[in-house]
């Protein structure tokens, strides 16, 4: 299965990569491929142009055409409604869960960066403290279990599950501020 079979993040991610500009499907069959690297790479246009068709239908996009291209015939180029506005920032605002998928996550902060809607870093540190509150939580639990027993390895399982996603968002902080940094000097100097 793919990372974005799952279509709520395929959907979202469309949605916000929108928010910037109206765009075609294959521009953005591109972009999702290129945040998701690796994990991306079995995305295909049909998947995205599906993805589209149900964004229409439920009213979070609508379909334009292209502005006189440079060459080639005119596409069908996707823009964001006041609804699809709406369901994007409301996606930034929500918290992952306890079960939240990495690529989900990681698509969020490069749609957030790229669109504006939200600071990157500051999801990395809401998601740190949503973390750390369901590891608290856990580590109780397992003080009430033997290591040995079968609720006790599955808490172990779940803490140390908690614990690599934690360090994955220092990874995640680190690199978003350097990104962060380069785009505020490269702003002074422009």
């Amino acid at each position: 299965m793919s990372v974005v079979e799952e279509g709520g993040l395929l959907q979202d991610g469309v949605l916000a990569l929108l928010v910037k500009e109206p765009s075609h499907g294959y521009d953005l069959r591109r972009r999702l491929a290129a945040a998701l690297g690796p994990l991306g790479e079995t995305l295909n246009a049909g998947q995205v142009y599906v993805t589209l068709s149900r964004l229409e239908k439920a009213g979070l996009v609508v379909q334009e055409r292209e502005d006189a291209p440079v060459r080639g015939p005119r596409r069908k180029v996707y823009a964001l409604t006041a609804a699809g506005q709406e369901r994007v920032a409301a996606w930034m605002a929500e918290e992952a869960g306890p079960r939240a998928d990495v690529a989900e996550f990681h698509l969020k902060l490069v749609a957030a960066a790229e669109s504006g809607l939200a600071d990157p870093l500051a999801l990395v540190d809401r998601r740190r403290r949503e973390l750390m509150r369901s590891l608290a939580e856990v580590q109780h639990a397992a003080l009430a279990h033997d290591t040995d027993s079968e609720a006790g390895l599955l808490l172990e399982g779940v803490a140390l599950r908690l614990q690599a996603d934690v360090r994955w968002l220092q990874a995640c902080e680190r690199t978003w501020s350097v990104r962060t940094s380069r785009g505020k000097k490269g702003g002074r100097t422009g």
